[in-house]
């Protein structure tokens, strides 16, 4: 009996071993059926490697370990059935819209009495803190903050109106 044929006989006697070892794996029944099935196919396929004096049972589990690896990492990179999905798909709001609304909200920074529409431009559009804002104006932290809360309480209701 030549050598492949000893470990194929050898591996005919551990074929219960491998579905019980991919239930580590896997809960379905059919992906442990395909887990053992690739197991199976590269065992086969690659039994010249198989160093004699060693365990096949190892062998073939480090195989069906390197398998479910490699498929584990692929799964996580495809989303299978998405693009079929066009419900799920991205939607992106026409730009017209947003255009419009900058517009309106530009309009409405220009109707406000300047100290709140300079307050609103200094902490929000520039960014800076009311400290900031507060040194900048030579006024107390607590008028920019109305400043600010007037300016945005105006602009709520302009835009809500709107």
């Amino acid at each position: 009996m030549c050598r492949n044929a000893k470990i194929e006989a050898e591996l005919l006697g551990l074929l219960p071993a491998p579905h019980k070892f991919a239930r580590r794996f896997y809960s379905s029944q059919n992906d442990i059926d395909d887990l053992v099935q690739d197991t199976l196919v590269k065992v086969l396929g690659n039994l010249e490697k198989f160093e004699e004096g060693t365990r096949l049972k190892s062998w073939m589990f480090t195989i069906m370990r390197n398998t479910f690896c490699t498929r584990f990492g692929l799964s996580k990179r495809e989303h299978v059935g998405m693009d079929d999905v066009l419900g799920q798909k991205a939607t992106v709001q026409p730009q017209q819209e947003w255009s419009l609304r900058g517009q309106e909200l530009e309009e409405a920074i220009a109707a406000l009495p300047k100290p709140s529409r300079d307050a609103i431009n200094v902490v929000f559009i520039q960014g800076e803190s009311y400290e900031e804002a507060a040194k900048r104006f030579g006024c107390p932290i607590g008028t920019v903050k109305s400043r600010v809360n007037r300016a945005r309480e105006r602009l709520t209701e302009r835009l809500d109106s709107d």
